[in-house]
């Protein structure tokens, strides 16, 4: 008999998580424990960020043709019904802040130096994001551990329950 449909989207997430254990020494971090479930918003932006894995990048782009930072996480917000601001900057500005960060949530960076939000990435767990990363790439995962995102983050946001 097949699984119900929010298992076969929460399932392999879930599996995920379990085996990949800690993010590792940095703060900004929290790894859910055994008894943590995930909302189905959560759920919802993950599974759509992960599947925008590969979309090529396009300033201004918020579709499954092409996408920036700021659109992926739209994208992926309005696929859980959750609707945010256009811009990374804004979006750092207008949604709740979180001391750390859960899968689901907003990482926030400074990457051209100016003191404001500049890019955006979707914390995806085990210390990866889904981000957006600039002209000529695709949407990819990144490790958020290395000394330049560390040096360059602003914050999380937690916009989804």
């Amino acid at each position: 008999m097949p699984l119900p449909l929010v298992w076969r989207l929460f399932a392999p997430l879930a599996l995920l998580m379990l085996l990949g254990g800690c993010a590792g020494r940095g703060p900004v971090v929290q790894e859910p424990v055994r008894d943590d479930v995930l909302s189905m918003e959560r759920v919802l932006i993950l599974t759509t960020a992960q599947r925008a894995l590969g979309t090529p990048y396009r300033f201004g782009g918020n579709t499954a043709e092409a996408l920036d930072c700021s659109g992926l996480v739209q994208f992926a917000y309005g696929a859980a019904g959750i609707p945010v601001p256009r811009t990374a900057d804004d979006q750092f500005r207008a949604l709740p802040a979180a001391s750390r960060a859960r899968p689901g949530d907003l990482l926030f960076f400074d990457i051209a130096g100016r003191g404001k939000a500049s890019h955006v990435g979707i914390y995806r767990g085990n210390g990866q994001m889904i981000h957006a990363p600039g002209r000529g790439r695709r949407v990819e995962t990144a490790p958020i551990e290395i000394a330049y995102w560390q040096e360059r983050l602003l914050g999380v946001a937690a916009a989804a329950p």
